[in-house]
């Protein structure tokens, strides 16, 4: 027999037969949560990778108010709207450049169906139908029936495989085995006329915080060109400074046919996304035949007070110091990670830009590694917000994040090795 919560609420990736929802956070500032005990939490997951700048950036905050005192929501069919323009402008400014229209929607699994959707819709008004999507094994791109089809196949999504659609996929690019990663991606294009590729640069997120050389992406962008192939880079997670520059893809230094962002788009206070496009993509559903339009649309597209903190966002990447800051983040976690590097209890440690990964040697690996949910547990009695993938330690913290905050979160991972790691063996 089952205990309920006696909440009616439903809380997202939790088995509410398992784990008790009973904090409740009454107050968030820069790199922490309060919660209402008085106790301050340390993010060091940004809140599911969204907070950038810190929890409430004053910029971002003044930015919500004064827009609220203004809009609400507004249709986008037939207005738009300062913010909205503004923001668009903005992102393409940033982008990396080629890229010439925005479409907004309001979450990344959004951003990634709209890119998709672009995509076959580009070929479809070409004349040349093509329907095959390729993705990298491991990958994660939302929760949606049709990101979840592009998504790593397993028990996130056993229970819905009559919905989803068939994909191809090509092996993640391990060590020393990057060419049969290309050589497949290019014997898919020459086989089956391939779409599009869908990719996040750099990082696979929720497929364990895997991380490969730009190289290989940018290896992988002349391969599609050559076949007439889009790309897509799926920057939802990796975007907005997470590897170390703005977008992931600037280190391999490409353009994408079609880039998705949401998350640190606006610094993570309010969801929003964007799917931006070259300038073909937009010019084959441009007709007087409304038959040829872009069938999508959200109820909340380009809200208004969304769209101000995005604005908001873009000036403080503008105005403040958030790339030294990136680059002492990226610095301090080297520094930190370096004890571990060759520390038996651990396997494959690694970093991008400001996210660290390590994994626990545990003789059970994977996201449903009985150690999981131990370390979480571990962790929040020390006022720490980390959620391992499994046996896969990671951190990803706001760019506020001081050297003794960062000290704390590996000193406790350095102990959940010794109390968890030993005890699981």
């Amino acid at each position: 027999m089952h205990s309920y919560p006696q909440s009616p609420v439903w809380h997202p990736f939790t088995q509410h037969g398992l784990d008790a929802i009973t904090t409740r956070i009454v107050r968030t500032q820069g790199a922490y949560l309060i919660d209402e005990h008085g106790h301050s939490v340390l993010d060091a997951i940004s809140s599911w990778w969204v907070i950038t700048h810190g929890h409430r950036h004053p910029a971002i905050a003044e930015a919500i108010q004064v827009a609220a005192e203004i809009f609400d929501q507004i249709i986008f069919a037939e207005y738009t709207h300062e913010a909205a323009e503004e923001l668009a402008k903005g992102l393409l400014q940033v982008a990396p450049p080629g890229l010439a229209h925005v479409f907004y929607s309001d979450s990344g699994s959004t951003s990634v169906e709209v890119a998709l959707k672009m995509a076959l819709g580009f070929f479809h008004h070409a004349g040349d139908p093509r329907s095959r999507i390729v993705v990298m094994e491991h990958s994660y791109h939302g929760d949606t029936i049709g990101t979840m089809s592009a998504g790593e196949r397993g028990f996130f999504n056993a229970p819905y495989g009559a919905l989803l659609f068939d994909v191809d996929t090509v092996r993640f690019p391990e060590k020393g085995q990057e060419q049969d990663t290309l050589d497949a991606f290019e014997r898919l294009c020459r086989e089956r006329r391939i779409a599009a590729l869908l990719i996040e640069p750099l990082v696979l997120g929720a497929g364990g915080m895997k991380m490969y050389p730009a190289r290989l992406l940018t290896e992988l962008k002349q391969i599609a060109e050559h076949f007439h192939t889009l790309l897509i880079v799926d920057e939802v997670m990796t975007g907005w400074g997470r590897t170390g520059t703005l977008f992931a893809c600037e280190q391999a230094g490409i353009t994408p046919d079609i880039l998705c962002t949401s998350k640190g788009i606006t610094g993570g206070a309010l969801p929003m996304a964007a799917t931006l496009c070259s300038r073909e993509i937009f010019e084959a559903h441009l007709s007087v035949d409304r038959s040829r339009m872009f069938f999508h649309s959200s109820s909340y597209t380009a809200n208004p007070i969304a769209c101000a903190a995005a604005v908001a966002n873009l000036k403080i990447w503008q105005t403040e110091p958030v790339t030294q800051r990136i680059e002492k983040l990226g610095r301090l976690h080297r520094e930190r990670l370096e004890p571990f590097r060759l520390d038996p209890r651990f396997t494959n440690v690694r970093q991008t830009g400001t996210i660290a990964a390590l994994d626990l040697d545990v003789s059970t690996a994977g996201y449903f590694s009985d150690v999981g949910p131990k370390l979480r547990r571990f962790f929040k009695d020390r006022d720490l917000l980390i959620r391992p993938l499994g046996n896969v330690i990671y951190l990803m913290t706001p760019y506020c994040v001081t050297p003794n905050e960062l000290d704390r979160a590996y000193a406790a991972i350095d102990e959940a090795a010794d109390v968890i790691g030993k005890a699981i063996k």
